[in-house]
């Protein structure tokens, strides 16, 4: 009777074990990288059958929007990590500087937005409301406190830093050629009517802009408040 009591306890905790496992730090954090991962795709694809709705979608301006970049590229460093989270298993070495990257991009979408986009009313935001709250102010937010609260990622050297540069500056690059040639900008504040001057000064802006925020970033990897 005592050896099959035995038996019956082992069981018990082997049936136990997986159910820790789903409910485990990483899997809950893991489930919601994925869930935001899914809320950002969903609010895209409302914000890209809105323009259908109303006309031909021109796929070249819609994902030309740093907007829909950063959150289309958050998406996928929040759904590789959230799978890791599942699987409960460390990021390699190139999502965790993706992630520092993403969240760099992702915050400068919240500050323009909130200085520069928000004061010109619906012209400054996606045509959906609920996208582009979405969008503009969820992703940014819980981005960067994801960020700063969860410690799954190691140290990032500041000697990195210039790698935020490379795709912000890519981006103004085709920006700037596509405004010179075919007159389309994605901000007002982009519009080569406002004069090169002007343009280049919001250009130099932007990039001091990203060193700053990717510096916080950096520096916020040293820490891990919420250790898994």
């Amino acid at each position: 009777m005592v050896a099959r009591s035995g038996a019956d306890d082992r069981g018990q905790q082997d049936r136990a074990e997986p159910v820790e496992s789903l409910v485990s730090p990483r899997a809950l954090i893991g489930a919601f990288r994925l869930a935001l991962a899914a809320v950002t795709v969903v609010a895209i694809i409302a914000t890209a059958l809105d323009v259908l709705s109303r006309g031909p979608l021109n796929v070249f301006n819609f994902f030309g929007y740093f907007t829909i970049q950063s959150n289309v590229l958050l998406t996928v460093t929040m759904t590789l990590a959230g799978l890791h989270g599942l699987r409960a298993v460390d990021q390699p070495r190139w999502l965790e500087f993706a992630r520092g990257l993403t969240t760099t991009n992702i915050v400068i979408v919240g500050i323009v937005y909130a200085t520069l986009l928000a004061p010109l009313g619906a012209a400054g935001g996606v045509p959906v409301p609920w996208a582009n709250t979405i969008l503009h102010v969820v992703t940014p937010v819980l981005a960067a406190l994801d960020w700063l609260l969860i410690g799954d990622r190691k140290r990032l050297p500041l000697s990195r830093l210039w790698l935020v540069l490379i795709y912000p500056a890519t981006w103004l690059t085709v920006v700037l050629i596509r405004g010179a040639t075919d007159g389309w900008v994605p901000y007002p504040f982009l519009d080569p009517s406002n004069g090169y001057g002007s343009v280049a000064i919001v250009c130099v802006g932007i990039c001091v802009a990203m060193l700053l925020v990717g510096w916080l970033v950096f520096l916020a990897s040293r820490y891990r408040p919420v250790k898994v």
